[in-house]
């Protein structure tokens, strides 16, 4: 056969005649001038034979490749081009058994051109194949692999040619052809696991690669359940269709998948300091959130979960990074999805504010170095504690009530108390570290309890809480008892009637507050039965505590208005004002050592709480008789300047008298003998938990020391005198056992 390099067939006219029928066939299909490209009548005749004659498709193939490789060889690209399309309607017409071997062919010379140096040829050979992973195939296919078309189209997603332009095109060509591999295999149990770790670290750090790089444009997509228009698609950025792909990437991911589709994520921002910067961190995870099946979203959490302790001595803005994250992976998930292991999530999160407070106390990740810069890690461990306190919350909001109640009593079992249960004390940071973790759990029962609703107060607050809670709000820390008494609200107001009592004030009239009041249930009474006496106790004393500020005094009021609406049933209405006439009393008190802005402080919250008692129980003559008194303005808002020196001499008309609220209520049917009974603090062996209710009992020993040396007159000298006549004295020793001491100096 003689060979004619002029005609585009090969060989010469004479000899053509001699070739098989098939080979003619495809000779025909190419011009003589490539510009005129595909013949189209030829073409038509070609795949008519292919149908015809299915058996000779594999030689088609095999021989249109071969022209291909001829013509990329001799950088005739006009025929490669042709030869190309002539391939791609073949497929496209064709499904029968011996398409597979035609295939081989047709992926050979895709990755010819994907081999190529030209950019165009690269490109070209992309189109085919996403072409080709877009149908779906009649049989099988057992010995196919996609290895090479995952690495090159990887490369061409990180390419870095000097056009920027046709750089640009060649990354967006490798996303097309890595979700054109994802659609080909994913749900081809035949092929290789197209999400085995040795894809996947290729796949996805290619996506977030563009990704990242055009991090500042606006995504067209940002929840799940729209998709763009073919005119869309065809502006689309390299980001945009980057997370267009990403999403039907983990859209198809199954159970079993979820761990090695995220593990390069997680990876890719570790190696590239991405969680300091959290915004891209926090996109990421926002589109694998919304993307996955929502029934996987704990997996996700969960992975995240380890992911922070592995990291537990990484740099503060690390771990914040990955625990902001979580924030708003725990705001997107559905109710309930945090998993089976919802305790293991907060044990987790709770013990990275216990390293995050060594960290910062010790100034250091390592406990037995010096070294370190620790006004920089204070500052980033602040940060930090903050961010997990906000997730913690977070993750209770997606909780049942149910198990809401059970992380309330989780986290209140892990607030350490000195010498009962360290759970989560500061190892090596001492007495500061311990204060430190009881601050930071107390402000995650803030978050938790924030928004939590239960129409039976005694699930809402069991004794296995509400005991060691109240405790605690004996101590001498103001900010620990601040924080106890805005658990309370939270949890008592059911009716979102805080915000109307947020400041301690004189209202003439409740109405304009529209408050919103139920009756009290038969579960409310008993909460109250049982619990009642402890809470007025913890109230009263709260008051009393010198440390007492502002805030104190605003919540404490809050308080007692909320317990009024909530669950006071006519007992407790009364056991309610005596409390209040019994802090009048307190703040008047000679015996108490009280700065003058407590004792203010104190009047004024009586006050402003009988005027508001008086109108919920809606008696005339008991309304008539709080307004009669000239009660003082909120004390708490007036200038530490303007107050009185002292409250000695507060009597008569400024004062509630018990005699007269006796008299008028008891005309209304409440019960006289109570309402005549001053209140005193009950202590009941049930109150006390740890402790704390020892520490409780210390102070007020050490109080009562205190008053003793106050008001005992001045003592002898313990040298004694006596009488040398001529009226003159003599000093003389007296033995150390012949002394008198106080009762309360003796142990």
């Amino acid at each position: 056969m003689v060979s004619c390099p002029l005609s585009p067939t090969g060989v010469c006219g004479c000899c053509g005649a001699l070739r098989p029928r098939y080979k003619r066939l495809v000779d025909n299909i190419f011009p003589e001038d490539p510009e005129d490209g595909l013949v189209k009548a030829n073409m038509e005749k070609l795949t008519f034979y292919a149908l015809s004659a299915p058996e000779k498709l594999d030689r088609i193939g095999a021989y249109l490749s071969e022209r291909l490789s001829r013509d990329v060889a001799r950088h005739r690209y006009g025929y490669v081009c042709i030869a190309m399309e002539a391939l791609d309607q073949l497929l496209m017409a064709c499904h029968c058994q011996s398409i597979n071997l035609f295939v081989e062919s047709f992926l050979k010379m895709v990755r010819k051109l994907l081999e190529s140096d030209k950019p165009n040829l690269q490109i070209l050979g992309t189109n085919s194949f996403v072409k080709f992973a877009n149908i779906e195939e009649d049989t099988p296919s057992y010995h196919r692999s996609y290895d090479f078309f995952v690495s090159r189209f990887s490369e061409m997603c990180h390419s870095s040619y000097e056009d920027p332009d046709i750089r640009t095109k060649i990354r967006m060509a490798g996303i097309k052809g890595l979700q054109g591999v994802v659609r080909k295999t994913v749900n081809d149990e035949l092929q290789a696991n197209i999400w085995d770790p040795q894809h996947m670290d290729k796949i996805v750090p290619s996506l977030l690669f563009n990704l990242q790089s055009g991090e500042g444009a606006v995504c067209f997509r940002r929840f799940p359940g729209s998709s763009p228009s073919s005119r869309q698609k065809e502006k689309e950025s390299p980001v945009e269709l980057t997370e267009r792909c990403f999403r039907e990437l983990l859209g198809r991911a199954a159970y079993g998948n979820i761990k090695n589709a995220v593990t390069p994520v997680l990876m890719h921002l570790d190696n590239h300091s991405l969680w300091e910067g959290k915004t891209f961190a926090v996109r990421c995870f926002k589109i694998i959130m919304y993307s996955i099946q929502s029934q996987h979203s704990h997996l996700v959490i969960q992975q995240l979960l380890g992911h922070l302790d592995a990291n537990s001595k990484s740099s503060a803005t690390v771990r914040a990074g990955i625990v902001e994250v979580l924030l708003e992976a725990a705001a997107i998930a559905a109710s309930g999805s945090v998993g089976p292991t919802v305790l293991e999530v907060f044990n987790t999160l709770l013990r990275q504010l216990r390293l995050s407070v060594d960290f910062e106390l010790t100034g250091s990740y390592d406990p037995g170095s010096s070294m370190g810069t620790k006004i920089i890690k204070t500052h980033g461990e602040r940060q930090l504690q903050e961010a997990v306190i906000r997730t913690i919350g977070s993750f209770a909001n997606t909780l049942p009530t149910y198990q809401r109640s059970e992380v309330m009593l989780f986290i209140m079992g892990k607030i350490p108390v000195p010498g009962v249960h360290p759970a989560l004390s500061s190892s090596c940071s001492g007495p500061e570290g311990t204060r430190m973790i009881q601050i930071m759990l107390l402000k995650s029962l803030v978050q938790v309890t924030a928004g939590f609703q239960t129409t039976n107060m005694l699930t809402a607050l069991p004794s296995s809480f509400l005991e060691p809670l109240l405790s605690f709000s004996l101590t001498e820390d103001p900010e620990v008892r601040l924080l106890v008494i805005h658990i309370l609200l939270s949890l008592i107001d059911r009716h979102d009637n805080r915000p109307k009592f947020s400041a301690i004030s004189i209202i003439s009239d409740i109405s304009v507050l529209k408050l919103k009041v139920d009756k009290c249930s038969r579960q409310d009474n008993l909460f109250m039965k049982k619990h009642g006496q402890q809470l007025y106790r913890h109230i009263y004393l709260g008051c009393k505590e010198q440390s007492s500020g502002r805030q104190h005094y605003e919540n404490l009021y809050n308080l007692l208005a909320l317990l009024s609406m909530e669950l006071a049933n006519e007992e407790v209405v009364v056991d309610l004002i005596r409390l209040a006439l019994a802090l009048q009393d307190l703040a008047l008190s000679t015996e108490e050592s009280m700065p003058v802005f407590n004792r203010c402080a104190i009047h004024a919250l009586a006050g402003a709480y009988l005027n508001l008692i008086c109108q919920l129980t809606t008696v005339p003559a008991f309304c008539q008789h709080i307004h009669e008194v000239r009660t003082p303005p909120p004390s708490i808002l007036i200038p530490l300047c303007m107050l009185p020196p002292s409250l000695e001499k507060v009597e008569g008309e400024v004062l509630f008298l018990q005699s007269k609220i006796t008299e008028v209520l008891g005309g209304s049917g409440y019960n006289i003998d109570r309402l005549a009974t001053p209140y005193i603090p009950q202590y009941t062996g049930k109150q006390d938990w740890a402790p704390v209710g020892m520490e409780e009992q210390e102070r007020e020993r050490r109080r009562q020391v205190v008053e003793k040396f106050q008001k005992a007159p001045p003592p002898p000298s313990p040298s004694g005198t006596i009488s040398s006549g001529y009226g003159q004295t003599q000093s003389r020793s007296v033995p150390v056992y012949e002394m008198k001491f106080p009762d309360l100096c003796v142990y």
